[in-house]
């Protein structure tokens, strides 16, 4: 992987490992191309007459392949600034600028141009500049991949511009000197088809050259583009062997193969690059919208979480100012109750640090640092939340009645946190009672071992009950069938339930009103305990 100047990784196709899978298609191309290559073979003599009006076409796929896949390892080199990059993508500018002075002086494919097509030397000599100037740049390539990535200031890019510049101008004036010079150029052609003796130097320099590069390339492949780079060489090897050796004129079987592999050759790099920047991009999509979703879930975490805070600290606030009240009138009585008063602050006291405890509890529910779970007495934090809620209830005139089993097994949790739960199960159902005026004014509180290694606890109550519709809903965030409520209660105790290894349910009780459930894994009894 790359990295950008902020240090973040960029799967970069010039860096990223090829996979097994893309190993095995480069595997099948090259597999394609030799078996090709076998086949014409046997036709490479025969001649295909009128074929000449192809090469307009088959020059504008060259130059247009070339140039974008130049353009593409341009833009790579940009967020790379890559010195191997920049070369490679030189060499694809310079090998599209050259094709089209190549194509112009083709004798006998356009209509005479004056002396820019008069020659007979000029297409063969652009044609042994691109052979051997496009394996050179390869071979920059190469040599140049050890300076690794960033190795280039932050202007890079005027570096870039500059050089793609350059190198368009210095092709350009290449071709124009070979064209100009046609008349005192060493024949590399006999006549408008058949090369020349001293034309078979140049093949077998740019077929050096190729297997030089194939070796260094194969020996120090590091990544997906080196990949490619290995199909393209073969393949360059191929349209070689195919134009020069076993074909001794243009327009044949084995001069058009060899063209075909060049056009293959131009493809490939192009369509790896287009493949990998539309893979990358969709992965790149992808990441950015789990990214959003991920913030738009913390942004909702955390007002929740403040939300919560709000909620279940209000149940203590409200009690101490009560208490506070009631202090206050007995303090100002004509014979002040002391006694009285003492208590009503102890109880402001006991609430006090019971919102703190609810702080902490909410606090240790969404930190990954949580607090251990150890051995929990179930009826014990049952008879504190029902103390915790005693005062409320008395002013509800309703009744709180408890069924606890005396044998039950130690559950797994946190004390505070289940404590807060049931407190909070227990005030829901006193408001249920109290919306109901018939109703029966009591709620039972239930602890038992449900059989399954569990310690199930339930909190009855008679009130206004809920619809079939209500009973998963009111678990949800913000989700209250309460006038005043926040939807946030019920919310946090499911979540606290649930980091427990528990389960929080609701189903309807006989003949009115609803029954809260959950249960906590239960401890394993030890070797003494099942013996007793």
């Amino acid at each position: 992987m790359a990295t950008d100047p902020g240090g973040e990784t960029l799967p970069l196709l010039s860096v990223a490992r090829a996979s097994p899978r893309q190993e095995r298609l480069a595997a099948l191309v090259v597999g394609g191309l030799i078996v090709a290559l076998l086949v014409a073979a046997p036709f490479a003599e025969g001649a295909l007459p009128g074929s000449a009006a192809l090469l307009p076409s088959y020059a504008t796929a060259i130059f247009i392949n070339d140039l974008i896949t130049a353009v593409l390892l341009l833009v790579l080199f940009t967020a790379q600034r890559s010195v191997a990059i920049l070369v490679l993508g030189l060499g694809y500018l310079f090998a599209a600028v050259t094709v089209i002075p190549w194509a112009l002086t083709f004798p006998g494919v356009f209509p005479p141009l004056g002396a820019l097509n008069d020659g007979m030397q000029s297409t063969a000599w652009i044609a042994a500049a691109r052979r051997l100037g496009f394996p050179i740049f390869v071979l920059g390539y190469v040599l140049s991949k050890d300076r690794g990535p960033g190795a280039l200031a932050a202007p890079a890019e005027r570096v870039a511009v500059t050089w793609a510049a350059a190198v368009t101008v210095a092709s350009v004036l290449l071709c124009a000197a070979i064209i100009a010079g046609d008349a005192h150029l060493p024949p590399f052609m006999s006549d408008a088809r058949r090369p020349a003796e001293l034309w078979i130097w140049v093949p077998r320099a740019g077929t050096a050259l190729a297997l030089v590069v194939l070796l260094l390339l194969v020996l120090r492949r590091r990544s997906m583009l080196d990949l490619w780079l290995i199909v393209v060489m073969v393949t360059f090897l191929v349209e070689l062997l195919l134009l020069s050796f076993l074909s001794s004129s243009r327009f044949s079987v084995g001069w058009w193969s060899g063209r075909f592999f060049g056009l293959v050759s131009a493809t490939i790099v192009l369509m790896v690059l287009l493949a990998e920047t539309t893979t990358l991009h969709a992965q790149l999509a992808r990441a950015h919208a789990t990214e959003r979703r991920e913030r738009e879930g913390r942004l909702a975490t955390m007002e929740a979480l403040s939300a919560a805070i709000a909620h279940e600290v209000n149940q203590p606030l409200g009690s101490m100012v009560t208490n506070a009240d009631a202090a206050l009138r007995w303090l100002q009585k004509r014979r002040p109750d002391i006694e009285e008063a003492r208590a009503a602050l102890g109880r402001i006291v006991a609430d006090g640090h019971r919102a703190g405890e609810v702080v902490q509890s909410i606090r240790s529910l969404f930190r990954e640092d949580r607090r251990e779970h150890g051995p929990l007495d179930v009826n014990v934090v049952i008879g504190d939340a029902l103390a915790a809620v005693r005062a409320d209830a008395r002013l509800a005139r309703v009744d709180l009645r408890t069924a606890l089993d005396p044998n039950l097994p130690a559950a797994v949790g946190d004390a505070v946190q289940i404590r807060h739960v049931v407190a909070n199960i227990l005030c829901n159902a006193l408001q249920a009672v109290d919306a109901a005026p018939d109703a029966e004014r009591a709620v039972l509180v239930r602890s038992e071992a449900d059989g399954m290694g569990s310690v199930l606890v339930s909190v009855e109550d008679g009130g206004t009950g809920l619809d079939q519709a209500l009973r998963e809903r009111i678990f949800e965030p913000f989700f209250t069938t309460k006038a005043h409520g926040m939807g946030l209660g019920l919310m946090f105790c499911r979540s606290v339930v649930e980091a427990h290894g528990g389960r929080l349910w609701v189903t309807e009780n006989v003949p009115r009103g609803a029954v809260f459930r959950f249960t906590l894994p239960a401890t394993l009894p030890t070797a003494g305990a099942e013996r007793a």
